[in-house]
Formats: structure tokens, C-alpha cells, sequence
């Protein structure tokens, strides 16, 4: 498989020309920069691997569909992010209620799976689950701020960018959200806060 490295806004903005005249692999290598970028901010809104890739799906037609109106001075990740977390909370407004039907068939069995597993292998789904589970506790902010930092590894000003916020409104609530995580997961992983 072809790995393609994308270093500065010039080559991102040749990839963009050569897709919107047409080029489908020039198209296919935006796709493989930020799928998982993508990927990541979808799955941090809705929770679900399946509906983070219907978004995901959706973000790159829609990306396909306005490659005309993209503006050449704009982040274009910050750009494509902002449809993403658009299309995002649109699904997520569509589908809260079989959402909060799917959440409420979550077994206690289920939950002591992942805590046994936890406690004899830390490397485990089980510890894994137990941090997801903890980040779904953070508020919609502070979990987008923290998987946009942490698992896109975007800088505070391109989050603030892509959230319409300041960049201290996005240091504070990353730092809030750090310190619940570390409150939150202390305990359950036998840690000191």
C-alpha cells in the first residue's frame, strides 16, 4: 500500500486542484490523510464505530461535492473538521432516540467483563473500555476539545478553528477536561488523583 505524506499547505492545496479537475487518486490521497481524523471527531460526538463511519462516508461526499467552494488561504483540516462536526451533531440529532435505546440494553454482565479484564491484563479491551467509557462522561465540549488534542493531535488553535471558540476557552476546557478524566480514572485504575 502506497503511503503518501502530505508536509504543507501547498501540496494539501495541489491535491485539492488536481481533485476538483477530476482526479480520482489525488481525491483517494486527501481521503487517506484525514480518514482517521475524521474518524476520530465522528466517534468522539456519536460513540458508535457505525455511525462514525456513516459520517465519515458522508464528510468526504460532501467534501467531494464542495471542492469548488473550499477558499485556498483556509486550514483545510480545520475546514474539513468543521464539516465533519456539522454532519456529526446533524446525525446525532436524527438518531438520539435509537441511540438512547442501544445505550440502555448495555448489560451489568457486560461491564464486569470489562472490569475482570481489566484487573488481570492492563493492555485489555477491558482498561480500554473502562477509558472510553470514562471520556462519554465528559461534557460534548470538553470530549471534542480532548479527542481533538489527544487522538487528532491538533493544535489548541486549530481546535479553536474548527469550534469557533477562542483558543483560552479551548486550554480551559482541555484542562478541565484532563483533570475529570484523572479524577474519574484515579480510582478505577488504583491510582492516586
Amino acid at each position: 500500500m502506497e503511503e503518501t505524506r502530505i508536509a504543507t499547505h501547498e501540496d494539501v492545496s495541489i491535491l485539492l486542484d488536481r481533485a476538483s479537475q477530476g482526479d480520482r487518486q489525488a481525491f483517494k490521497n486527501i481521503v487517506g490523510l484525514y480518514q482517521q481524523k475524521v474518524f476520530l471527531l465522528a466517534y468522539s460526538i456519536l460513540g458508535h464505530r457505525e455511525d462514525a463511519l456513516d459520517v465519515v462516508q458522508e464528510t468526504f461526499m460532501r467534501l467531494y461535492q464542495k471542492l469548488d467552494a473550499y477558499e485556498k488561504d483556509r486550514n483545510f483540516q480545520a475546514w474539513l473538521l468543521q464539516i465533519a462536526k456539522n454532519l456529526s451533531i446533524d446525525y446525532y440529532r436524527k438518531h438520539r432516540e435509537k441511540r438512547r435505546e442501544m445505550e440502555s440494553l448495555r448489560s451489568v454482565e457486560e461491564l464486569q467483563l470489562a472490569a475482570d479484564d481489566h484487573r488481570s491484563d492492563p493492555e485489555s479491551p477491558g482498561l480500554r473500555h473502562v477509558i472510553s467509557r470514562n471520556i462519554e462522561r465528559l461534557g460534548e465540549r470538553q470530549r471534542l476539545i480532548f479527542v481533538m488534542k489527544h487522538l487528532n493531535g491538533l493544535e489548541y488553535r486549530e481546535i479553536a478553528q474548527v469550534l469557533g471558540i477562542s483558543v483560552g476557552t479551548v486550554k480551559s476546557l482541555h484542562f478541565k477536561a484532563v483533570r475529570n478524566l484523572r479524577n474519574w480514572l484515579s480510582p478505577e485504575l488504583g491510582m492516586q488523583p
